[in-house]
């Protein structure tokens, strides 16, 4: 009798901690998939549908190169700027001191009228329609660093060369 109580004793343990693991792992799930790392090509393909290609001048390929060089086509990344206090977000590394909110940089403006971790998502509509924006003032891409520094007055074609697009 007292094997069969032990016997009892480590299953209703055992489903006690695949019950916790179970929990566990749903609570987690969407902090796992929350972003996404693109292949280049998917990005193009995205992008253009989002109407990124000759968007204010700017080809597919600046939007694409833009990307690699900021973020690494992670929809995840993120960027502290200790000067400022703020953050870039997403997969083009928005900035949170005038585009975006995320509730804790002080003086921002959030010209793009959207909270930052929007930009963090797999889907870049946010991202895109936000990029559009900062890329309708008068910087245009020199909004971005790494645009400026790997991507401007460069041949960028190699960046959707093979895509089909």
């Amino acid at each position: 009798m007292s094997s069969l109580v032990s016997v009892v004793g480590v299953w209703v343990c055992y489903a006690a901690s695949m019950k916790a693991l179970l929990i566990l792992g749903l609570i987690l799930l969407p902090l796992a998939a929350h972003g996404k790392i693109y292949e280049r090509c998917e990005l193009a393909r995205a992008m253009k549908r989002l109407g990124l290609d000759g968007y204010r001048g700017y080809s597919l390929g600046h939007w694409v190169c833009t990307a690699r060089y900021e973020s690494n086509f992670n929809t995840d990344a993120t960027n502290y700027n200790p000067g400022d206090q703020s953050t870039d977000y997403g997969i083009l590394q928005i900035n949170s001191h005038w585009w975006c909110n995320d509730g804790k940089t002080p003086r921002a403006k959030n010209a793009c009228r959207i909270q930052c971790s929007e930009l963090r998502s797999a889907d870049i509509t946010a991202s895109v329609n936000c990029a559009k924006r900062v890329v309708r003032d008068p910087n245009g891409m020199g909004a971005w660093v790494a645009w400026t520094k790997n991507c401007k007055g460069r041949d960028v074609s190699p960046w959707v060369s093979g895509c089909g697009l």
